[in-house]
């Protein structure tokens, strides 16, 4: 019996597709009909496109008529929901922008309908990107396609979930502290975080505007570069993108890297659970035995503030990007009749009692419509992080907090450009556990530290990657993070591949998405 297309990685797709074995439309019909069975179990997609099948159709009508197609033509792509598309809503999954159509599309969305890529839908997340474990969407948790019961990582939980449970061969994420590496790991799936600059972050809802960076999820290392060729590149658009030529990452692939001085960190590898700890070490020696490759220990010695700086700056920067959602402009508004009527009734009170003082302090109708739109807009953890910015931003404690953070900052990129100095890449876990229950996690420290290993490549700004490296004794996934120079994605991506050439963690599936 072959193999079900679902279960192929993109880049054999997109070969059937390109010799006519498979038709574009037979391809995503396959994808839909999947999300149709699986995503009321999982919440992976919050909107499925209506106009995926038409487009596909239209992509296989192209080919026969012989007319010129994209590098990607035909091949479904599912987009997390905070990148802006004018065919569909860009909800942040957040009650504060459901329903919210954008005017435009992302320019990593124009590139991808450029390249003749299907779009799926957009998939579910943390809301407003904040969270590390796919729990904190106003439209309910992503649940791990490995175990229902598990959370999938965050924020890009339904990006990696979507690829892991065979509704998506390629997806696209957002990585801000981790959110892109973290759910990849978890779900045992490649995801890869560009360096800061690399791929265009105009028309991504900002969350942290000097951390954010968009990258893809995907099966395979090969597949990565396959997206990752597709939507980078230099974008005068964005302020922060880097006008450098874009290299053929997938033909890069085939040239193994040599003599490689691989880094680690022991004290990452020792606080890691037991399963990890020894799934990670067997990905070292395996890499070093065959690349003839030199691992090398190295300290980072601001690492242990990273979590403290990240939970400084990203909030920080969240309070004024999120100052915007008003109520007024666009999102979602609280009921105005209400709130003037109850503030009628208040004044009248207060006037019955004399009570003057009471009177001046009252809101205006304009700020009581600011206050409770913010209040019933946004969730727990994005108002948590919206006020830890505002703390941390206020006079008094600018300078004891936000600019101490920016310090330290640079203290943790500077460990980063040390270390390159000695090594060529370093390796290490994605997280110290394998997926945890959902709900298990209710204190907002604790799961804070969940981005233990991940927030410093957002810091430093340098391009880090997970790639499947083995499975837990309860069969859930272990990811190998490996974190480069400033654009060294062609690095990453040989050094996985070549990796993936010599295991097969990547080509298991999860018992769910069998049984469909």
């Amino acid at each position: 019996m072959s193999t079900p297309l679902w279960q192929l990685p993109a880049a054999q797709l997109l070969a059937l597709l390109q010799q006519g074995d498979v038709g574009a439309e037979e391809l995503a019909v396959q994808f839909l009909d999947r999300i149709e069975m699986l995503n009321e179990r999982l919440g992976v997609f919050l909107y499925v496109n209506p106009e995926a099948r038409q487009q596909a159709r239209r992509i296989d009508q192209r080919r026969r008529a012989g007319e010129p197609l994209g590098p990607l033509a035909g091949l479904p792509v599912a987009l997390k929901d905070n990148l802006c598309t004018a065919d569909m809503p860009t909800t942040c999954a957040s009650r504060m922008l459901q329903g919210y159509r954008s005017p435009f599309d992302a320019t990593v969305v124009e590139r991808l309908r450029r390249a003749d890529a299907v779009v799926l839908g957009k998939t579910n997340l943390d809301e407003f990107a904040m969270g590390s474990s796919n729990e904190t969407s106003y439209f309910g948790p992503v649940r791990n396609p490995w175990d229902a019961e598990r959370i999938p990582g965050g924020s890009s939980g339904g990006a990696a979930a979507a690829v892991a449970a065979g509704l998506a061969p390629l997806s696209l994420g957002s990585d801000t502290g981790g959110s892109i590496r973290l759910p990849a790991g978890l779900c045992g799936v490649v995801g890869l975080k560009p360096t800061y600059g690399r791929v265009s972050r105009w028309g991504l809802v900002a969350f942290a505007s000097s951390l954010d960076q968009i990258g893809p999820l995907a099966r395979t290392a090969e597949d990565c570069a396959l997206l990752l060729e597709t939507v980078a590149g230099h974008d005068p658009r964005d302020s922060t993108s880097v006008p450098q030529p874009v290299p053929p990452y997938r033909q890069r692939l085939s040239e193994p890297p040599r003599q490689l001085r691989i880094g680690y960190v022991p004290e990452h590898l020792e606080q890691a659970s037991e399963p990890v700890q020894q799934a990670v070490r067997q990905a070292l020696d395996l890499l070093v035995q065959n690349l003839d490759a030199q691992l090398v220990p190295i300290q980072m010695s601001h690492a242990r503030f990273a979590v403290a700086t990240y939970y400084i700056i990203a909030p920080s920067e969240a309070s004024s990007n999120l100052a915007r959602y008003d109520g007024i402009h666009y999102g979602y508004r609280a009921d105005e009749q209400a709130m003037l009527d109850q503030l009628r009734r208040q004044r009248e009170e207060l006037r019955r009692a004399g009570d003057d003082r009471g009177l001046e302090e009252l809101d205006s109708p304009l700020v009581r419509l600011y206050r409770t739109t913010r209040s019933q807009g946004f969730g727990a953890e994005v108002k948590r992080r919206i006020m830890l910015g505002t703390y941390a931003l206020s006079a008094g404690y600018y300078d004891q907090y936000y600019l101490k953070a920016l310090k330290v900052r640079r203290l943790i990129r500077q460990d980063y450009l040390d270390a390159f100095e000695q090594v060529d890449v370093i390796a290490g876990p994605v997280s110290t556990t394998t997926a945890f229950a959902l709900g298990e996690k209710q204190d907002p420290l604790e799961m804070y530290l969940v981005d233990l290993y991940t927030v410093g490549a957002n810091l430093a700004g340098v391009p880090a990657l997970s790639v499947p490296c083995g499975f837990d004794s309860e069969g859930l996934p272990v990811g190998l993070q490996l974190q480069g120079p400033l654009f060294s994605e062609a690095r990453l991506l040989q050094l996985a591949h070549h990796y993936q050439q010599h295991t097969a963690w990547h080509k298991q599936h999860p018992q769910l998405a069998l049984q469909v």
